[in-house]
């Protein structure tokens, strides 16, 4: 069995020098690296906010000026039995962003890049919000009817906007599904490994990845993923409306209450973030740029703003005008990252334990446990941290699990873009389930995760690369929409008002 594993990372390692290269490219070349302050800043950096900035000032900072629209929006019931609520698609996009990269991520970022990575994935979330508005618009305006259902996203988007080629969109749609089954197998082990580590935490005893409950727990898992694959998009927002909610209060609640109990380190959260943010001779070094290279591909990785994934999500929701959608999937970059990634920076910063005498001992840890380390500095007594540390790996477990099913129904929803075959969707279905069970047996079995979380790296830009360009090609209709949307005179949303056929919104409101 190690000689297949062997063999299995062996094909595998190339994966993360070509991820770095195209996160850091070219910023990995000496000429432009020699470059004072530009040097420091990667093409995805400069593409990511600087596409943000852009469509913010576009769209009159539209994730200002509507965010208060986007929170009634959220309470707002759908109009008939086809598609889902914005609310049902707020919860369902998320599932896939409040995932563990709220804490493997921020957790990473801090202590590679330092607390000034936090300020940066703060700047990348605000002016995310307009690209992930922009984005989300585009997959309302382009959104097709299937049954009781809508489809789109990414790949509809991108097939219209490509001159309606089919090949386009058939690539789009293969390459988020290659990338979505590559994340299945990690978030599964982060599924089975969180839960036996509430085994341990609830009763005491310690089980090794190998033992019988693991295989058990992986089992019992690969079986509701396939019951709720197997249900469709509406079994699927029911157990995400569900569970969303409850993490994202348990996990706010959780650490507020470890905040309380040590306000007196509330000032050094922020000196240490602003401070590592702008220190003058990281500025002019090449600390600058892992700074905010860090700040910005975690926050990617978290909020997915501009990676067109959470489009699929925005796409399937019933509303009565596209850039509505678009007003809600911002608000879900701000849960995401202005919220809960800086919750878990606060726990990380304000117990400091990377800074102490033992920080190359916590650099050597796997992230959970670097974060629960932190978590267990700043619990009030010895005695709490047991249930602190229940309830922050339950959530943890809940949000690798929402992002695992996430994955799964959007690699449907784009494959729809390919095939409506039913026999197709299914098929589908059951490759993710599969994969899924592999790749959390054989992680439990031993294969190395790490060269897995480098085809996600690797899969995260290079859909940030195919889906950017879209969003400019396609900014004319979202800025004609959005001055349709802020005129508010009645008049229905059609074609005629950005200049590009929309049979949905024709076939709804002519």
């Amino acid at each position: 069995m190690s000689r297949f594993f062997d063999l299995i990372n062996n094909v595998f390692r190339f994966v993360t020098p070509v991820s770095d290269f195209f996160w850091e490219f070219p910023a990995n070349f000496s000429w432009y690296a020699s470059i004072p302050v530009l040097g420091n800043f990667s093409l995805a950096v400069i593409l990511l906010v600087g596409s943000g900035i852009f469509f913010t000032i576009k769209t009159g900072f539209i994730q200002v000026t509507h965010f208060t629209q986007g929170i009634k929006l959220l309470s707002k019931k759908k109009s008939d039995e086809i598609g889902i609520s914005s609310l049902a698609a707020f919860f369902l996009s998320s599932a896939m962003r409040v995932g563990p990269g709220n804490i493997l991520g921020v957790t990473g970022a801090i202590s590679v890049g330092g607390p000034g990575a936090l300020f940066w994935m703060w700047i990348s979330a605000f002016f995310g919000m307009s690209t992930a508005y922009t984005e989300s618009v585009l997959a309302q305006i382009f959104k097709e009817k299937k049954e009781k259902e809508f489809v789109g996203g990414l790949p509809f988007y991108g097939k219209r906007l490509l001159k309606n080629s089919a090949l386009a969109g058939i690539l789009l749609s293969a390459m988020f599904i290659l990338y979505a089954i590559c994340c299945l197998p990690a978030q599964g082990f982060n599924v089975v490994s969180s839960t036996l580590q509430m085994i341990q935490v609830s009763s005491g005893y310690t089980l090794s990845n190998t033992s019988f409950v693991s295989y058990l727990i992986a089992f019992l898992l690969v079986i509701f993923i396939a019951y709720i694959a197997f249900g469709g998009i509406k079994k699927v927002t029911r157990l995400t409306d569900l569970l969303v909610p409850v993490m994202a209060i348990v996990y706010i609640l959780t650490i507020l209450f470890l905040i309380c109990f040590n306000l007196g380190s509330v000032p050094y959260f922020f000196k240490a973030v602003f401070g590592g943010a702008f220190q003058i001779d990281a500025i002019f070094g090449g600390a600058f740029g892992t700074i905010i290279s860090q700040g910005v591909k975690r926050g990617l990785m978290s909020n997915e703003a501009g990676q067109g994934t959470i489009t699929m999500a925005a796409g399937a929701a019933n509303n009565e005008h596209p850039c509505e959608q678009g007003c809600v999937q911002s608000i879900g970059v701000f849960l995401d990252t202005i919220v809960v990634c800086t919750l878990t920076g606060f726990i990380v910063i304000m117990a400091h334990v990377w800074t102490g005498a033992e920080s190359e001992n916590w650099f050597a840890m796997d992230r959970l446990p670097r974060f629960l380390a932190s978590a267990e500095t700043l619990s009030p007594t010895q005695g709490a941290f047991p249930l602190i540390s229940f309830l922050l790996t339950l959530c943890f477990c809940l949000f690798a699990l929402t992002t695992l099913i996430g994955m799964i129904s959007f690699s449907e929803i784009a494959a729809n873009r390919i095939s409506r075959n039913p026999k197709f969707i299914a098929l589908i279905r059951i490759l993710g389930t599969l994969i899924t069970g592999f790749g959390v047996m054989c992680s439990l079995a031993g294969l190395n995760l790490g060269n897995l979380w480098a085809i996600s790296d690797l899969g995260n830009i290079l859909i940030v690369f195919a889906n950017i360009p879209l969003l400019f090609l396609g900014s004319r209709y979202v800025f004609k929409a959005t001055a349709h949307y802020k005129k508010g005179d009645g008049t229905p949303f059609t074609s005629k008002v950005i200049g590009i056929e929309c049979p949905y919104w024709d076939e709804r409101n002519l």
